[in-house]
């Protein structure tokens, strides 16, 4: 089997693990479990806090110690065991510390999976510009392929989602013992500083004030990247309260209609080199900061049916959005350090993007959300206004039955029913992601050297 063909497999499956449960999980919280909004934001917040220190950490004993494709394989398997025990978890509490674990160990495996690819293309005299994309195009459509399965199969809002999942992580585990080696490049011990001999070279990026910048700018970013994964797949959802939507192909397919982001991602993908080689990494950083704005302002105006075109767009938007930001990222990395500090390079930057960014993002959007965005319904008169609907509306009728709510002669509710107010959270994102890319035009220098040819 070809280096590029192992690589292929290796990235569809990185991202399959991931992908049959990120988008719906959601579902699975407050339709299946009905536990509340920032409970739900501390659960997102586990990538970010295990990508504090763990792709770093892992990062530092690939680069010194242990074979990085022994390693990734390692990750995977005991990422695969914490989802088979996710489903037995009855309270929210323990549902965070058990996903903090399983990110624990899923998280180092992307910036792994980046590592083990550009060190198997350097050695088989590859362009990374050009031939990494192809590979990791793979990874969005195993993405899709879990999405996929899991909302044609039903389970978008039950615990076999994690299973899926961890059945295909035991398999990438065991198929990353045949990956091209990747042993420790970092080993020579003489005459090492005090920083050298810990393995924590890779934090003297910061010295240089450019990589400090673009790190800073990664985090304030990365803190947008998961919004959509978060909340994209249940905002489709929602929209099932309003009568007037409730047959939309939108509500019932919301995963499939979310996947168009993710088969996006395999065009801009392929668009990198030719973007990267001619324009340079601020501007292709830029062009992604200016998708995020489009892809949450027409979230913002988009509805099931004369905005449907809205949403479709603002999925493909989505492509640009994250790859221009995530691998355009992960390459310039790549192609800013030496070989000695390359996987400690790149869980340096997951630890900003995904690490911090993320836990920003998400634990600040749960409480935005829960604090500004959530409207309080008392009666029957005023959901049915904001609805849209009359007050003996049956669809109406079977939410409050629902949720478990008793309505009294006076039509006051027996405890407010909740909604989030999804126009103004994606508008709040919209302007968030467009102070970044002001900030990031005027601050971030640097001089590209135009590919012609």
């Amino acid at each position: 089997m070809s280096i590029k063909l192992r690589l292929t497999i290796m990235s569809f499956f990185q991202f399959f693990v991931w992908g049959a449960w990120l988008i719906t999980i959601a579902n699975y919280w407050f339709g299946t479990k009905q536990w509340d909004g920032t409970q739900f934001g501390a659960v997102f917040a586990t990538m970010g806090i295990a990508s504090l220190f763990m792709p770093t950490l892992l990062g530092v004993i690939a680069d010194r110690w242990v074979n990085a494709e022994k390693l990734y394989s390692l990750m995977h398997l005991l990422y695969g065991a914490t989802l088979f025990y996710l489903p037995e978890v009855t309270d929210p509490q323990t549902f965070f510390y058990v996903m903090l674990l399983a990110m624990c160990f899923y998280m180092p495996t992307l910036a792994l999976s980046n590592s083990i690819s550009y060190t198997a293309l350097t050695n088989g005299q590859y362009d990374l510009v050009k031939a990494f994309p192809p590979i990791r195009v793979w990874g969005t459509v195993g993405f899709i392929a879990a999405m996929w399965l899991v909302n044609l199969t039903g389970n978008k809002a039950t615990a076999y989602q994690f299973y899926i999942a961890g059945a295909a992580s035991f398999g990438l585990g065991l198929f990353a013992l045949s990956l091209p080696k990747c042993p420790p490049r970092n080993i020579n011990r003489q005459s090492q500083s005090l920083i050298q001999t810990l393995g924590l070279e890779a934090f003297r990026l910061f010295n240089n004030y450019k990589m400090a910048l673009f790190f800073v700018f990664s985090m304030f970013l990365g803190g947008a990247l998961q919004l959509t994964n978060a909340y994209g797949d249940v905002f489709l959802d929602e929209f099932k309260f309003y009568p007037k939507y409730i047959d939309s192909i939108v509500i019932q397919r919301s995963t499939i209609i979310m996947s168009i982001s993710q088969i996006s991602e395999t065009l801009f993908i392929l668009a990198i080199p030719f973007f990267l080689k001619r324009f340079g990494i601020k501007k292709v950083m830029l062009l992604s900061m200016l998708a995020w704005v489009l892809r949450f302002g027409l979230f913002a105006y988009g509805d099931p049916t004369t905005g449907l075109w809205m949403i479709i767009l603002s999925c493909i938007v989505y492509g640009m959005a994250f790859d221009f930001f995530n691998i355009s990222g992960s390459l310039f990395v790549e192609t800013s350090t030496n070989s000695h500090i390359r996987s400690s390079a790149q869980g340096l930057f997951m630890m900003m993007t995904n690490g911090f960014g993320a836990v920003l993002g998400s634990l600040l959007s749960g409480w935005v959300i829960d604090e500004y965005f959530t409207i309080a319904f008392p009666n029957i008169a005023s959901l049915a206004g904001y609805l849209q609907t009359d007050v003996d509306n049956g669809s109406l009728r079977h939410l409050i039955q629902e949720r478990g709510i008793s309505i009294f002669r006076d039509g006051s509710f027996s405890s407010d029913i909740l909604l989030k107010d999804w126009h103004h959270i994606w508008l709040a994102f919209a302007g968030y992601t467009l102070v970044i890319a002001i900030l990031f035009a005027l601050f971030f220098k640097h001089k590209h050297d135009r590919v012609t040819n």
